[in-house]
């Protein structure tokens, strides 16, 4: 069961991408005190994993009765996976998460952020919820397994909640270009496992 923590943890950071998430969360709350960035980054991060948990129990049931077999859902994850990646290591922003516009607003607003577009879809956002799917599936109905995803899960978010309770001098330490250059190193690692689990719905297909 470690192997398969650490499996998931590795993709869940990796989706999550805690620095990038770190240093767009700092910029959509320019005006806000430290005390009301550390609420909004507490409620956010505790919508996304309800969001996330709620999805990888009920998403394998909701394929199921959509006639969609997990090998499909495979392959169109790690597809949808390694769109993300390519937009992680081009540094650019296809909508995947937050948009452009959905950004420049939350900047703009002194509005509270926590529920749209932090927690969705910048946190709770397509790729974290393929992917929280895809190990669910994985881990089938062994406990353990289970256990060791949602596990992962719930470690990934807190690294990803500390990383914006802390934005200001981690952005202050990694600059701009330091938060591209770790972005860019995650898109690959990204590309890699989006592979990875696009082959597996191909040989399971195949299998089946």
């Amino acid at each position: 069961m470690l192997e398969l923590f650490l499996y998931a943890f590795v993709a869940f950071v990796v989706i999550l991408d805690p620095p990038g998430t770190a240093a767009i969360f700092l910029g959509m709350t320019p005006r806000d005190t430290p005390a009301r960035r550390r609420a909004q980054a507490l409620k956010a991060s505790w919508i996304a994993a309800l969001v996330l948990v709620v999805f990888g129990i009920a998403g394998e049931f909701l394929l199921r009765a959509m006639g969609i077999g997990l090998p499909a859902f495979q392959v169109a994850g790690g597809i949808l996976l390694f769109l993300l990646a390519a937009d992680m290591v081009m540094v650019r922003h296809s909508g995947l998460r937050a948009t452009e516009r959905e950004r420049a607003e939350a900047e703009a607003s002194d509005h509270d952020i926590s529920v749209f577009p932090l927690a969705i879809p910048l946190i709770a956002g397509p790729g974290a919820m393929t992917t929280v799917v895809l190990l669910r599936g994985r881990a089938g109905d062994d406990p353990a397994a289970l256990a060791a995803v949602f596990g992962a899960l719930a470690l990934g978010l807190a690294v990803t909640l500390a990383a914006m309770l802390v934005a200001t001098p981690l952005m202050r330490l990694l600059g701009q270009t330091g938060a591209d250059v770790l972005s860019r190193v995650l898109g690959v690692v990204l590309a890699a496992l989006a592979a990875q689990i696009a082959l597996d719905g191909v040989r399971g297909f195949f299998a089946g």
